[in-house]
């Protein structure tokens, strides 16, 4: 028989909105710091190949970015846990997590 401790539990999912708050937030600097610098990088590549200096091939580079997105939502399709006792322990801290990874995204 399990036992359920609201006060632990509660600490749990109180631990994980702050972690996920923090990591949220820091993931929103980051993917806004990551996409200037792609951009910049595809405008130097378009002034550079203006000049006749570069040439660049915008099929393989829109090839890869397709590729990649097609590679990353397969990688996050896994299975749950099949116990359900690991399930109920770790529920407070996923929950907790993912409100604060949210919240923290959102105010980023």
């Amino acid at each position: 028989m399990v036992e359920f401790n609201l006060q632990q539990m509660g600490l749990e999912a109180g631990g994980g909105a702050l972690i996920g708050g923090i990591i949220g937030f820091a993931a929103k600097k980051i993917a806004k710091l990551i996409a200037i610098l792609v951009g910049l990088e595809l405008a130097l590549f378009k002034f550079l190949e203006t000049r006749g200096i570069l040439e660049v091939n915008w099929s393989a580079i829109g090839g890869a970015a397709q590729n990649a997105t097609s590679s990353a939502g397969g990688a996050t399709a896994g299975t749950p846990p099949s116990w359900i006792t690991s399930l109920l322990s770790a529920l407070p801290v996923s929950a907790g997590f993912a409100t604060g990874f949210f919240v923290g995204f959102k105010k980023g």
